[in-house]
Protein backbone atom coordinates (compact mmCIF):
# COMPACT_ATOMS: atom_id res chain seq x y z
CA UNK A 1 0.00 0.00 0.00
CA UNK A 2 1.41 3.38 -0.79
CA UNK A 3 2.25 5.70 1.86
CA UNK A 4 -0.54 8.35 0.17
CA UNK A 5 -3.57 5.73 0.56
CA UNK A 6 -2.12 4.56 3.95
CA UNK A 7 -2.59 8.07 4.98
CA UNK A 8 -5.80 8.21 3.40
CA UNK A 9 -7.09 5.19 5.31
CA UNK A 10 -6.03 6.35 8.73
CA UNK A 11 -7.61 9.93 8.10
CA UNK A 12 -11.11 8.28 7.55
CA UNK A 13 -10.68 6.04 10.62
CA UNK A 14 -10.16 9.38 12.68
CA UNK A 15 -13.13 11.11 11.05
CA UNK A 16 -15.14 7.94 12.17
CA UNK A 17 -14.06 7.86 15.25
CA UNK A 18 -15.22 11.41 16.28
CA UNK A 19 -18.34 10.99 14.59
CA UNK A 20 -19.11 8.10 16.69
CA UNK A 21 -18.22 9.86 19.86
CA UNK A 22 -20.21 12.78 19.09
CA UNK A 23 -23.48 10.88 18.43
CA UNK A 24 -22.62 9.47 21.85
CA UNK A 25 -24.18 11.40 24.78
CA UNK A 26 -23.58 11.66 28.80
CA UNK A 27 -25.85 12.51 32.03
CA UNK A 28 -25.40 16.17 32.84
CA UNK A 29 -23.43 17.25 36.01
CA UNK A 30 -26.27 17.19 38.90
CA UNK A 31 -27.55 20.25 40.20
CA UNK A 32 -25.72 21.31 43.90
CA UNK A 33 -28.50 22.02 46.10
CA UNK A 34 -27.67 23.49 49.79
CA UNK A 35 -28.13 20.35 51.78
CA UNK A 36 -25.26 18.51 49.98
CA UNK A 37 -22.49 20.87 51.33
CA UNK A 38 -24.24 20.82 54.96
CA UNK A 39 -23.32 18.40 57.84
CA UNK A 40 -25.26 18.11 61.41
CA UNK A 41 -22.75 16.11 63.47
CA UNK A 42 -21.09 16.29 65.56
CA UNK A 43 -22.31 19.15 67.41
CA UNK A 44 -19.74 21.26 69.09
CA UNK A 45 -19.44 21.09 72.90
CA UNK A 46 -21.35 23.79 74.53
CA UNK A 47 -19.75 26.12 76.56
CA UNK A 48 -21.39 28.60 78.70
CA UNK A 49 -18.69 31.69 78.49
CA UNK A 50 -17.84 33.48 81.48
CA UNK A 51 -20.14 36.51 83.19
CA UNK A 52 -18.10 39.67 82.43
CA UNK A 53 -19.46 41.31 85.12
CA UNK A 54 -18.14 39.10 87.56
CA UNK A 55 -15.08 38.34 84.85
CA UNK A 56 -15.66 34.26 85.72
CA UNK A 57 -14.36 31.89 83.68
CA UNK A 58 -15.74 29.78 81.07
CA UNK A 59 -17.33 26.74 82.29
CA UNK A 60 -14.75 24.54 80.86
CA UNK A 61 -11.89 26.25 82.28
CA UNK A 62 -9.36 25.31 84.73
CA UNK A 63 -9.46 28.04 86.95
CA UNK A 64 -5.51 28.87 88.02
CA UNK A 65 -6.76 31.50 90.84
CA UNK A 66 -10.11 33.06 91.45
CA UNK A 67 -9.16 35.51 94.25
CA UNK A 68 -8.91 32.63 97.11
CA UNK A 69 -6.13 31.24 97.37
CA UNK A 70 -2.90 29.56 95.48
CA UNK A 71 -3.31 26.11 95.82
CA UNK A 72 -3.10 25.16 92.25
CA UNK A 73 0.32 26.77 92.23
CA UNK A 74 4.05 25.71 93.36
CA UNK A 75 7.05 26.92 94.19
CA UNK A 76 9.36 26.34 91.58
CA UNK A 77 12.33 25.55 93.55
CA UNK A 78 11.27 22.43 95.11
CA UNK A 79 8.03 22.09 95.09
CA UNK A 80 6.95 23.06 98.14
CA UNK A 81 3.47 25.83 98.30
CA UNK A 82 3.55 29.09 96.72
CA UNK A 83 4.95 31.58 98.92
CA UNK A 84 3.44 34.51 97.51
CA UNK A 85 0.82 37.10 99.12
CA UNK A 86 -2.64 36.56 98.36
CA UNK A 87 -4.90 40.07 98.86
CA UNK A 88 -8.03 40.96 100.33
CA UNK A 89 -8.85 42.31 96.67
CA UNK A 90 -8.71 38.94 94.99
CA UNK A 91 -5.37 39.74 93.66
CA UNK A 92 -1.72 37.76 94.67
CA UNK A 93 1.33 39.88 94.42
CA UNK A 94 4.81 38.62 93.48
CA UNK A 95 7.25 37.68 96.70
CA UNK A 96 10.69 38.25 95.36
CA UNK A 97 12.02 36.29 98.45
CA UNK A 98 9.99 33.06 97.30
CA UNK A 99 11.44 33.10 93.89
CA UNK A 100 8.78 31.90 90.84
CA UNK A 101 5.68 29.74 90.85
CA UNK A 102 4.44 26.97 88.80
CA UNK A 103 1.03 25.50 88.06
CA UNK A 104 0.79 21.86 89.49
CA UNK A 105 -0.58 21.05 86.29
CA UNK A 106 0.90 20.32 83.06
CA UNK A 107 -0.55 21.75 79.47
CA UNK A 108 0.29 21.45 76.41
CA UNK A 109 -1.82 23.57 73.45
CA UNK A 110 -4.08 26.10 75.52
CA UNK A 111 -5.76 29.27 76.06
CA UNK A 112 -4.57 31.09 78.92
CA UNK A 113 -6.17 34.13 80.25
CA UNK A 114 -4.47 36.18 82.99
CA UNK A 115 -4.86 39.69 84.63
CA UNK A 116 -1.39 41.83 85.52
CA UNK A 117 -1.18 45.46 87.48
CA UNK A 118 2.05 47.89 88.07
CA UNK A 119 2.16 48.96 91.18
CA UNK A 120 0.64 52.86 90.58
CA UNK A 121 4.00 54.29 92.49
CA UNK A 122 6.32 51.82 89.62
CA UNK A 123 10.09 53.04 90.01
CA UNK A 124 13.38 52.55 88.14
CA UNK A 125 13.80 52.40 84.14
CA UNK A 126 13.86 49.80 81.08
CA UNK A 127 13.69 46.50 82.70
CA UNK A 128 13.48 47.29 86.17
CA UNK A 129 9.79 48.77 86.11
CA UNK A 130 7.89 45.83 87.46
CA UNK A 131 9.22 43.11 85.26
CA UNK A 132 7.67 39.66 85.51
CA UNK A 133 6.60 36.93 82.75
CA UNK A 134 4.76 34.21 82.04
CA UNK A 135 6.38 31.37 80.75
CA UNK A 136 4.53 28.81 78.77
CA UNK A 137 5.45 25.40 78.97
CA UNK A 138 7.68 26.66 81.45
CA UNK A 139 10.02 27.40 78.69
CA UNK A 140 8.81 30.61 76.51
CA UNK A 141 8.20 33.66 78.17
CA UNK A 142 5.92 35.94 77.21
CA UNK A 143 7.23 39.58 79.18
CA UNK A 144 5.18 41.46 81.60
CA UNK A 145 6.73 45.24 82.01
CA UNK A 146 5.72 48.46 82.56
CA UNK A 147 6.10 50.56 78.97
CA UNK A 148 3.23 53.09 79.39
CA UNK A 149 5.74 55.71 79.25
CA UNK A 150 8.83 54.27 79.77
CA UNK A 151 11.09 52.43 77.04
CA UNK A 152 13.20 49.38 76.69
CA UNK A 153 14.36 47.18 73.90
CA UNK A 154 11.90 46.06 71.70
CA UNK A 155 12.26 42.02 72.18
CA UNK A 156 12.21 43.00 75.66
CA UNK A 157 9.02 44.84 76.00
CA UNK A 158 5.44 44.40 77.52
CA UNK A 159 3.90 42.14 74.75
CA UNK A 160 6.96 40.82 73.08
CA UNK A 161 8.18 36.75 73.40
CA UNK A 162 10.80 38.24 75.40
CA UNK A 163 14.43 38.45 72.97
CA UNK A 164 12.34 37.00 70.26
CA UNK A 165 9.50 38.64 68.70
CA UNK A 166 8.37 42.45 69.60
CA UNK A 167 4.87 43.38 70.24
CA UNK A 168 2.96 44.98 67.15
CA UNK A 169 2.11 47.78 69.09
CA UNK A 170 1.91 49.00 72.76
CA UNK A 171 -1.26 48.34 74.33
CA UNK A 172 -0.14 49.48 77.89
CA UNK A 173 -2.09 50.88 80.77
CA UNK A 174 -0.76 53.61 82.86
CA UNK A 175 0.36 51.62 86.03
CA UNK A 176 -2.28 51.24 88.95
CA UNK A 177 -4.39 49.68 86.16
CA UNK A 178 -4.98 46.43 85.02
CA UNK A 179 -3.67 44.77 82.36
CA UNK A 180 -5.09 41.40 80.34
CA UNK A 181 -3.50 38.84 78.26
CA UNK A 182 -5.29 36.54 76.65
CA UNK A 183 -2.86 33.89 75.15
CA UNK A 184 -3.46 30.97 72.69
CA UNK A 185 -0.47 28.97 72.69
CA UNK A 186 0.20 25.89 70.31
CA UNK A 187 2.48 23.38 71.55
CA UNK A 188 5.57 22.32 69.43
CA UNK A 189 5.74 18.75 68.14
CA UNK A 190 9.37 17.30 67.82
CA UNK A 191 10.98 14.74 65.47
CA UNK A 192 13.18 11.75 66.79
CA UNK A 193 16.17 13.58 66.48
CA UNK A 194 14.80 16.49 68.82
CA UNK A 195 14.48 19.15 66.00
CA UNK A 196 11.13 20.55 65.63
CA UNK A 197 8.74 18.79 63.23
CA UNK A 198 6.42 22.05 64.26
CA UNK A 199 7.55 24.61 66.50
CA UNK A 200 5.54 26.26 69.23
CA UNK A 201 3.26 28.82 68.32
CA UNK A 202 1.98 31.78 70.52
CA UNK A 203 -1.23 34.66 69.93
CA UNK A 204 -0.89 37.14 72.50
CA UNK A 205 -4.23 39.78 72.38
CA UNK A 206 -3.15 42.86 75.31
CA UNK A 207 -5.83 44.74 76.46
CA UNK A 208 -8.02 42.99 73.78
CA UNK A 209 -5.47 44.16 71.26
CA UNK A 210 -3.34 41.29 69.01
CA UNK A 211 0.32 42.02 70.02
CA UNK A 212 1.45 38.29 68.77
CA UNK A 213 -0.29 37.27 65.70
CA UNK A 214 0.58 33.48 65.36
CA UNK A 215 4.00 34.00 66.17
CA UNK A 216 6.55 31.43 65.50
CA UNK A 217 8.65 30.76 68.66
CA UNK A 218 12.24 29.86 68.03
CA UNK A 219 13.12 27.97 70.58
CA UNK A 220 13.82 28.61 74.51
CA UNK A 221 13.73 31.94 76.29
CA UNK A 222 17.39 32.96 77.29
CA UNK A 223 18.47 36.04 78.92
CA UNK A 224 22.17 35.70 77.16
CA UNK A 225 22.49 33.56 74.16
CA UNK A 226 20.02 32.40 71.74
CA UNK A 227 16.85 30.38 71.95
CA UNK A 228 17.76 27.06 72.09
CA UNK A 229 15.40 23.72 70.53
CA UNK A 230 14.98 21.54 73.78
CA UNK A 231 12.70 18.93 73.55
CA UNK A 232 9.59 18.48 76.22
CA UNK A 233 6.28 17.69 76.51
CA UNK A 234 3.55 19.08 78.72
CA UNK A 235 4.86 21.95 80.57
CA UNK A 236 3.63 24.35 83.33
CA UNK A 237 2.46 28.34 83.48
CA UNK A 238 5.57 29.60 85.31
CA UNK A 239 5.02 33.61 86.60
CA UNK A 240 8.41 35.11 87.26
CA UNK A 241 9.83 36.39 90.19
CA UNK A 242 12.39 38.86 88.90
CA UNK A 243 15.23 40.23 90.72
CA UNK A 244 14.99 43.92 89.85
CA UNK A 245 14.64 46.42 92.70
CA UNK A 246 11.28 47.60 91.72
CA UNK A 247 8.02 47.60 93.26
CA UNK A 248 6.39 43.68 93.09
CA UNK A 249 3.12 43.64 90.44
CA UNK A 250 0.32 41.99 91.17
CA UNK A 251 -2.08 39.21 89.25
CA UNK A 252 -5.52 37.82 89.50
CA UNK A 253 -8.59 36.46 87.24
CA UNK A 254 -6.36 33.30 86.08
CA UNK A 255 -7.95 30.59 83.87
CA UNK A 256 -7.16 28.41 81.00
CA UNK A 257 -8.70 26.30 78.48
CA UNK A 258 -6.77 22.91 77.21
CA UNK A 259 -7.23 22.91 72.97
Amino acid sequence: MSRIMLCGVTCAALIISAAAQAQNSYPEQEHMRPGMSEYWTPQPQIVAPGDIATASAPSDAVVLFDGRDLAAWASTRDGSDAGWKVNSDGSFTVDKRAGDICTRQAFDSFQLHIEWRIPENISGQSQARGNSGVYLQGLYEVQVLDNYAAETYVNGQAGSIYKQSPPLVNAMRKPGEWNVYDIIYTAPVFKDDGTYRYPPRVTVLHNGIVVQNNTTILGTTEYIGFPKVQPHGAGPIVLQSHGDPSEPISFRNIWLREL
